[in-house]
């Protein structure tokens, strides 16, 4: 220790004469502000020197990659073996339309399918249910039974693809068409690979897309987990996500803290239910944002990894070196982009695009230019694909791991992260838990008045929005938007009506009556559900079935 302190007496002397020259400089030219501060509220001074690194042990908080803590990559050769997955997120009007697009999409490279489903079929109503008019195929594809699962992955070997599905509520059972697809073209489970989003607990402070309340859904989460562990092993059973905690309005801190919360959640909920860490531990995934503020989201997903490392292997006793992986999913920030000046998204997603690279992301889906005022034309998301391909190929931040490791900012930085994510785990331990979190409100107020500063910012002008309230232009209106059929909510309809008229309603109507009563017990309802799925039965049908026996979610009035 005596040794550390004679060799930083230099350099404590230097940084004293360095902030007396600092003094002199600010009183003839001041700095743009008073405090700098990244979107955390975490304050960034002038400069970091090792004196910002006292006491750190590289081994103990950073190690090797690989190797835990898995602070630096998760693989110890990274993107050196092959490139992160390149997914775009697509989905809209018609499992036709859609199923055009994903042959468009693969043709030009991308490497991952990414499904977005319409309002309707994330909240379990049919295309026909009241509810669902005006709003079928708008947000992303309409799927209603296994036909339009069919049509929606005509002529793409599932064995061939790794698919995303970003589905809560009704995941078992959009999940079991996908199966039922996979069996119709011969692929046994064992061969598919991909993810269901599955993560309920987002949904109520976030998103609002629940159907059932915490608790029940829980358990539709573990009834997945268990199933695939069994039967589809190369799956990733849920992807855990602060995607949408941060569209919503959250920090970077407060993204992973809620996301991991939520993820110590469901490892409590699969372990009371009889299962391993272990058995399940390696096929958890997450999803998380990459938001403005480079270096602070480079930071993020680091602590992030060091953070769910620990909590695997301290809290719940994981031996698998996988189950202590933190593996994630990366989509640029669809709340960062404007209106105004569209073509200035470009630059914001390859900026994004580029800080979840290099906080070592394992996937990722770069937002179109044109999202802020339409669903993505083709133009759009070539432009956004090509970004990830440009980093990929021409950049060279992908050969070597972890390069901005050791700089004394983004170590402090990562340090402080974790740190101030620490102190909201504990905070909702104390509280009971992610979900009792959420039944007390807690979540949904901070991510509230966090929201509520952000936006503050902005209209203040403290916060600088280029083109939205600095640098702002007359502009013509951004041309060749996508348009979508007007007429496929009435196709879906007839679709429907046919699919009811053909099938064998009363193998219908035993299965779902199986799966009521399975939902009454304690069973898997996997099974059921798939068989149900199989019979022809409606997404919309199986859900109702399932709102008889668990009711359905209201939110509280938050005061």
């Amino acid at each position: 220790m005596c040794d550390e302190s004679q060799k930083l007496a230099p350099l404590k002397e230097a940084k004293a004469r360095y902030d007396a020259t600092v003094a002199k400089v600010l009183q003839k030219m001041p700095e743009r502000r008073a405090q700098f501060v990244n979107t955390s509220g975490i304050p960034v001074d002038r400069v970091y020197t090792p004196l910002d690194m006292e006491g750190f042990d590289y081994l103990r908080q950073l190690g090797m990659p690989g190797q835990y803590p898995f602070t630096r990559a998760v693989q110890p050769t990274a993107y050196r073996g092959r490139y992160w997955t390149m997914r775009q997120y697509a989905g809209f009007g018609s499992a036709e339309e859609t199923n055009e697009r994903y042959h468009y999409l693969l043709k030009a490279g991308q490497t991952g399918l990414s499904v977005a489903f319409d309002l309707p079929t994330q909240i379990g109503y049919d295309s026909d249910h009241p509810l669902a008019q005006g709003e079928v195929g708008k947000v992303g594809v309409a799927i209603d039974s296994l036909w339009d699962m069919e049509r929606l992955f005509q002529g793409i070997p599932l064995e061939q693809v790794s698919t995303s599905m970003t589905i809560n509520s009704p995941c078992a059972v959009i999940l079991a068409m996908y199966l039922a697809v996979a069996e119709k073209q011969g692929i046994s489970f064992d061969k598919l690979r991909g993810t269901v989003q599955n993560d309920i607990l987002k949904e109520y402070p976030a998103r609002g897309t629940y159907i059932f309340a915490p608790r029940p859904s829980m358990r539709l989460i573990v009834d997945i987990f268990a199933f695939c562990t069994a039967h589809v092993p190369q799956w990733n059973t849920i992807s855990i996500s602060g995607y949408h905690i941060r569209e919503a309005g959250s920090t970077a801190v407060q993204e992973i803290a809620f996301t991991l919360a939520n993820g110590i959640a469901y490892v409590d909920a699969a372990i009371k239910a009889g299962l391993k860490v272990d058995d399940f531990g390696p096929r958890l995934s997450f999803f998380f944002n990459s938001h403005a503020d480079f270096l602070e989201e480079v930071a993020k997903f680091r602590a992030a990894r060091r953070l769910w490392a620990k909590i695997m292997k301290e809290r719940f006793g994981a031996q698998d070196p996988r189950s202590l992986m933190l593996r994630f999913h990366t989509q640029t920030a669809g709340c960062t982009l404007t209106a105004q000046q569209p073509l200035n998204n470009i630059m914001r997603v390859a900026f994004q695009a580029l800080s979840a690279v290099l906080g070592g992301t394992q996937s990722l889906h770069t937002n179109s230019f044109d999202e802020a005022l339409a669903l993505p034309s083709e133009l759009a998301v070539q432009v956004a694909l090509r970004s990830q391909q440009v980093i990929a190929y021409e950049t060279g931040v992908g050969d070597t791991v972890d390069p901005l490791a050791g700089s004394y900012y983004l170590e402090y930085l990562t340090d402080q992260v974790e740190a101030k994510a620490q102190e909201y785990l504990d905070q909702i331990d104390r509280l009971g838990g992610a979900v009792a979190a959420i039944e007390k409100g807690f979540i949904q107020k901070e991510i509230g008045a966090s929201a509520y500063r952000y936006q503050q910012e902005i209209e203040t002008g403290d916060r600088v929005v280029v083109g939205l309230n600095k640098f702002q232009i007359k502009e013509e209106k951004l041309r060749d938007l996508l348009k979508l059929d007007p007429t496929v909510g009435e196709k879906q309809v007839a679709r429907l009506q046919e699919l009811k008229s053909s099938r064998d309603n009363a193998a219908v109507s035993q299965a779902l009556a199986e799966l009521k009563t399975a939902a009454q017990g304690d069973a898997n309802l996997m099974p059921p559900i798939l068989k149900a799925v199989k019979t022809l039965a409606t997404l919309g049908e199986i859900c109702d079935t399932l709102r008889e026996v668990f009711g359905e979610y209201e939110a509280p009035a938050l005061v």
